[in-house]
This record gives C-alpha cells, structure tokens and sequence, in this order.
C-alpha cells in the first residue's frame, strides 16, 4: 500500500501503467461485505461539503448545484469507484475526493496534456494538478486520467468504475464532434450494473442542433440519445438542479447567467436574478 500513499506527483505524469492503475483500485475499495451504510455515506458528504477546506466561490455555488443531493441521486457510497470527467478548476473534486478518501477511489479525467484546442485547457489542467500536489493528506490518493478522443479514451481500467459523472460538459462535446465517442469512454469504464450521471444545461425540447452548439443548452432528448447509443439505460431523472426562472434565450447563451456573467455589467442585476442555468440530472444504467 505503500504505493498509494505516495504523492500525486507520482501519478500525475501518467507515467504509471494500467496495471499498476488496476492493482491501486482493486486496492483501496472497501471490503463489499461490509458496505457503508447509505446514512454514512450522506453524513461524510454533509460534512466535506461544509468543510473549511472548500473554496469559498464554490461553496457559494452550492445552492445552485446541490452536491449533497445530487451525488445521493446518483448513488454516491463512501466505497465506490468514481470517475468525474473534466473536472475543471476542482469543484466536485473538493468533495469526492476527500469523501473518498478512507474506503473509495476518486479518478480526475482531465483534459489531455498537450490539448491546445483551447489555450485554457493545458493550463488548467496544470493548476489542478498544483492544487491536488499541495495538499497530499487530502488529494493525494487522487488518480489523475486524460481524455480526449479519438487517441485518449482510457479514463480507467475498463470495467473497473462503479460511477462515473459529467457536470455541464455535454454541450462542449457536441460542439468539438466528439461526443458520441465520451459517451463511449464512459461505458467501457464502467462495470455491468455501473451508473453515469450526467448534469448539463438544459434546452426547450425541439431545439436545433445549431442552436444548442451556439447557446450550450442540451435537449434532454438529444442527451439520452447519446447515451442509449453507447449502450446505457435511462434510470431516472430528477428536477435537482431545475431553475424555472432560466428562459434560456440569452444574448450569449449559457454563457450570460452566473457564474461566467459574459455581458459583464449589462442586464447584470437581471441575469443574477436568475441564477445559473437550468439543468436536466439524468441516471444511466450500463446493463
């Protein structure tokens, strides 16, 4: 175990195999005889949510993306292994991976390394890599996987993860082309009876493919489409994350509501008002 104690400077290189990958899940997952309870599993998240560690501009986005609620939905337990795709900046990762810590694994599917497409994408990639290195009590038990079709598809060990969660990415993969082909990713990663959840802005049905690649909204349809094509089951939906005050016709698409607020201080008071955007949170089942 000495292996998955050393810093994450060791893992985020992805210098490491498959194999030494496979061994460090198969590893720290708790003993499936014994299971955490539902009601541990809620009490961890409450409590790492509520942590001091968080940083304050997400906490303050909690009331709009209901962590604690969302990750029950999706059937978060304290001994799964959980793969977030396109983490970001960390928002979620300040949550599962310290709720994982002790009996679970958490995987980071980052964007690819030398991924130039977007200036931003590399260098923040690196921060979070900066930001997992800096505290290795509380990260550094993180796995940090790169994805980017076609070359970079391997997000974990094939069949190995219990969960894997996109939060509002959709709508960027739709737009590169590339979105059939995550999909894909993630049933491969996922165990038989593994769940993905999916959060992503959400268009009125009957939208133009145009005008969701323009706007960043998804239908709902077009999401569960994608998905069935890659295998999965619709298991439920949820009105979590819904906001009814998101018209979703904005002068810059998603993109004018909090937190990117595009048009600055035009109409600023009126898009705070309706906070960030309304949100489709869908469970998928791989048969």
């Amino acid at each position: 175990m000495h292996a998955v104690r050393r810093p994450l400077r060791l893992m985020k290189c992805l210098g490491v195999s498959w194999m030494l990958l496979s061994g460090l899940l198969a590893g720290c997952a708790g003993s499936p005889s014994t299971p955490p309870a539902d009601e541990a599993s809620a009490a961890v998240l409450e409590r790492t949510i509520a942590g001091a560690h968080r940083t304050p501009a997400y906490t303050a986005r909690d009331r709009y993306r209901h962590p604690k609620e969302t990750l029950l939905f999706f059937g978060f337990k304290l001994d799964l292994q959980i793969v977030e795709v396109w983490p970001g900046g960390g928002w979620y990762t300040e949550i599962l991976a310290p709720a994982l810590n002790d009996h679970g694994r958490y995987i980071a599917a980052h964007y690819h390394r030398d991924d130039n497409s977007r200036p931003y994408r590399p260098k923040l990639r690196r921060r979070f890599l900066a930001k997992l290195a800096a505290q290795p009590e509380r990260y550094g038990r993180v796995v940090v996987t790169e994805l980017d079709p076609p070359q970079h598809v391997a997000i974990a060990p094939q069949g190995s993860a219990d969960l894997v969660l996109t939060f509002r990415n959709v709508h960027n993969w739709t737009k590169s082309g590339t979105d059939r082909a995550m999909f894909r990713a993630f049933y491969a990663a996922l165990k038989a009876g593994g769940v993905l959840g999916v959060v992503e802005h959400r268009a009125r049905a009957g939208t133009s493919l145009e005008t969701m690649k323009r706007s960043g909204y998804m239908t709902e349809d077009y999401v569960i489409g994608l998905a069935e094509a890659a295998g999965f089951r619709l298991d439920a939906r949820s009105a979590i994350n819904a906001n009814p005050r998101d018209t979703t016709d904005h002068p810059k698409g998603v993109w004018t509501l909090p937190p990117t607020l595009r048009l600055k201080a035009v109409d600023r008071a009126k898009y705070l008002a309706i906070g960030e955007s309304d949100r489709m949170t869908l469970r998928f089942v791989k048969p």
